[in-house]
């Protein structure tokens, strides 16, 4: 669970490579220490040998033995020394720090180290630890030529046992030192870390959740104080501004949810209103056109006066149908579903709409899909919604133009609907009220009511269907309607049409 924490794992992790950074250099320091320590003690020695065969050389010049024995055990005396000595190639030792071995073989390391022409070497082992061996042959010059002829080329091996074992307490204190000032800096840069991404990492991340938090509950008041300029501060300044434009945002959200609440209400009212208007002038409007049309009878078809009494009788049938359309749209009709297929509606509705004058140089296209899904729908509420569209396309193309009317099924949110599209090649919406036309008594119609089309968004709407509008000015207009099949409404159904018809 703590391994869950982004500071932890950066703490951790900064921990670890720290660490295995710093004893990789700390070995590598190590080794080098060590190294130098031996090589110190390795020019040591040589600068021993050198000096010891200085100064045997002029007794052994003139043959005086003695004194190299002598000077090899002055030199051996020597805690550091182990043996220094001068032994025959063919093993056996001359002279020596230690006279007891002088006639005895000489240690197979050291004569192992002349036989294979090596110089030096590191042997383990005896109570003096490790010990340096460095061998320096003799050479047979011409001042030794009357002691040991001019046969021989090596008349003997200078040989010296340096012991190692006060260098290795040194490099061991050295190994300790490191070890110990390694361990001391990774706590120290450690708890450095720790300390400064606790305090400037994760101390203001913590608050931010906290604060995000607050806001996911609703709190828009939160705030935070910048303490810096660094990715931690830009986050900081980042959150406030963003809570900032939330809280803009909220305040217009809920003025905007106000105005349409008090819109929905005005709009609620006036509907009420219309539709006991509507209902008060219905019955009047319907005396007067009964009384008109028995006026019009006793008139001879040839009387001036006939033309009058029937321009009357088109206006009030003008005037029912905006009453039948106020009427409904006040107080629509509960839809009564079932399961129907769209093309014999869409056959029937252009049947209808062929009869409209509008229509007569409009050339008819119906490119209906066979054997389509049952929709489920109410036949004759979905009729008035395709009537309503093409009649408009029909006026829409009074110099003649061309009008589709397609049908196919389609996949949408993983359920099967019926797509319907009607097409005009009239002259389109404008852009500009484009974003209007389901708007109640929005008209651009001179005799319109502006109410056709709100009340097609309402009918699709209450059968869970969706319309929509694509236009583009001098280029027609197409109008797609999709519908809920049989299946998917009877699987999911929408909800009740009785409460749709309540909230509209």
């Amino acid at each position: 669970m703590i391994f869950k924490s982004l500071t932890t794992r950066v703490i951790v992790i900064s921990i670890t490579l720290l660490t295995v950074g710093i004893s990789a250099f700390t070995f590598l320091n190590l080794k080098k220490e060590q190294a130098q320590l031996i090589n110190s003690a390795r020019e040591s020695t040589e600068i021993l040998l050198n000096t010891i065969e200085g100064s045997i050389f002029n007794s052994m010049r003139i043959g005086n033995t003695e004194d190299v024995q002598t000077i090899l055990q002055m030199v051996g005396r020597s805690h550091k020394l182990i043996a220094v000595r001068i032994f025959h190639p063919h093993g056996v030792v001359l002279k020596s720090s230690q006279p007891a071995e002088v006639g005895k073989p000489v240690d197979n390391e050291d004569y192992q180290l002349y036989v294979n022409n090596q110089k030096e070497g590191i042997f383990a082992g005896g109570p003096q630890g490790e010990t340096l061996k460095m061998l320096k042959p003799i050479y047979n010059d011409q001042p030794c030529y009357p002691c040991h002829g001019s046969k021989t080329k090596v008349i003997g091996v200078l040989n010296v046992n340096y012991s190692l074992l006060e260098t290795r307490k040194r490099m061991m204190e050295a190994t300790n030192i490191f070890i110990v000032s390694t361990i001391a800096i990774i706590l120290f840069l450690s708890a450095a870390i720790s300390l400064v991404m606790l305090k400037f990492v994760r101390k203001p991340l913590s608050q931010i959740v906290e604060n995000m938090a607050s806001v996911e509950q609703g709190d828009l008041s939160v705030r935070m104080t910048a303490t810096g300029k660094d990715e931690v501060g830009r986050l900081i300044v980042s959150f406030n501004s963003m809570v900032d434009r939330l809280d803009t945002a909220k305040k217009e959200l809920d003025q905007y949810h106000f105005q349409q609440m008090e819109r929905a209400d005005r709009l609620a009212s006036v509907g009420e209103m219309a539709a006991g208007i509507a209902h008060e002038i219905k019955n009047p409007l319907t005396g007067i056109a009964a009384a008109m049309t028995i006026i019009k009878e006793d008139f001879p078809p040839s009387d001036p006066r006939t033309e009058i009494i029937s321009e009357v009788l088109e206006q009030i049938k003008r005037l029912d149908k905006t009453v039948n359309d106020l009427l409904f749209f006040g107080k629509p009709s509960l839809p009564e579903p079932t399961c129907v297929n769209v093309n014999t509606i869409l056959k029937k509705t252009i049947m209808f709409a062929s009869q409209h004058r509008g229509g007569k140089n409009v050339e008819k296209r119906l490119e209906l899909q066979e054997n389509l899904p049952p929709v489920y729908v109410d036949p004759k509420q979905i009729q008035q919604v395709f009537l309503n569209l093409i009649l408009n396309a029909l006026q829409a193309m009074r110099e003649g133009g061309v009008l589709t009317i397609t049908s196919a099924p389609v996949e949408s949110g993983g359920e099967t609907w019926v797509r319907v599209n009607i097409a005009d090649t009239g002259p389109g919406i404008p852009e500009e009220i484009l974003g209007k036309i389901f708007t109640p008594f929005f008209t651009t119609k001179a005799q319109g009511t502006g109410l056709g089309l709100a009340i097609c968004y309402k009918l699709i709407s209450q059968h869970g269907g969706n319309i929509f509008v694509e236009s583009e000015d001098g280029k027609g207009t197409l109008f797609t309607v999709e519908l809920r099949t049989c299946g998917e409404a009877m699987a999911s159904p929408r909800p009740d049409a009785t409460d749709q018809a309540v909230q509209a």
